[in-house]
């Protein structure tokens, strides 16, 4: 059965037979391109549901790639790269790609990413107004939000908080994308009160840092709401 049409954009032939041999396993349609310039091409034709990019291409970087692909297109962007260090990942996320994986990667992992990006980009099966996350349930009409039947009580801030990440289930939001939609670009780098807001939503959901059920963290990048 079809799941899905993925864009590679990888120039190791080795790499892209190996996904393309896991990817196509799981039902999934593949296309290739071993440059930046003609992923872009590619990205523009084939009309992917999702592309997975490879930062350190022959002909451009994977950070121009994602900004060209960006000014056409919201298409999840998975970025598969050797680079770790967190201001390549943090510079990526904020170009515009959605996750980030680091090689040599196991595939579970990268397929479990896939599935994730692909579910939060169709949008899943609750209503506009709802996001259910198994027994959370988050009404962004109302503000709203009950866990295993019992409401939660939020202030604004926190409630706006929960709800970008639930929105973006499976993505990594930077610390910087949180602050500026939370608090306003003028707190880009106020970290602390990411991280108090991020304390006090764990608490309230009984979510253990070290065992999250929802709020997992990007150590030195963001966080990500588990999906």
């Amino acid at each position: 059965m079809k799941t899905g049409r993925i864009l590679l954009i990888e120039d190791d032939p080795g790499i892209r037979k190996f996904l393309r041999v896991a990817l196509e396993a799981q039902g999934f349609t593949m296309e290739e391109e071993a440059s930046g310039r003609s992923g872009i091409a590619k990205a523009a034709t084939a009309q992917p549901d999702l592309v997975v990019l490879d930062l350190g291409l022959p002909d451009l970087d994977g950070k121009a790639v994602i900004a060209r692909i960006r000014e056409w297109s919201q298409v999840p962007i998975l970025i598969l790269s050797v680079r770790q260090a967190e201001e390549e990942k943090v510079a990526a996320l904020d170009a515009g790609a959605n996750d980030y994986v680091v090689k040599p990667f196991g595939i579970a992992e990268m397929l479990a990413r896939v599935r994730a990006l692909l579910r939060s980009a169709s949008g899943g099966a609750a209503p506009e107004t709802e996001i259910v996350r198994g027994d959370l349930c988050i009404d962004l009409a109302s503000h709203e939000v009950v866990l295993a039947g019992d409401p939660l009580k939020l202030t604004r801030k926190e409630f706006d908080l929960l709800a970008l990440l639930a929105r973006n289930a499976g993505r990594i939001l930077t610390h910087r994308q949180l602050l500026a939609d939370i608090w306003g670009p003028a707190h880009e780098h106020d970290l602390q009160y990411l991280r108090v807001f991020i304390g006090r939503l764990r608490a309230k959901l009984g979510d253990d840092p070290a065992a999250p059920r929802f709020i997992l963290n990007e150590p030195g990048v963001g966080y990500r709401f588990l999906d």
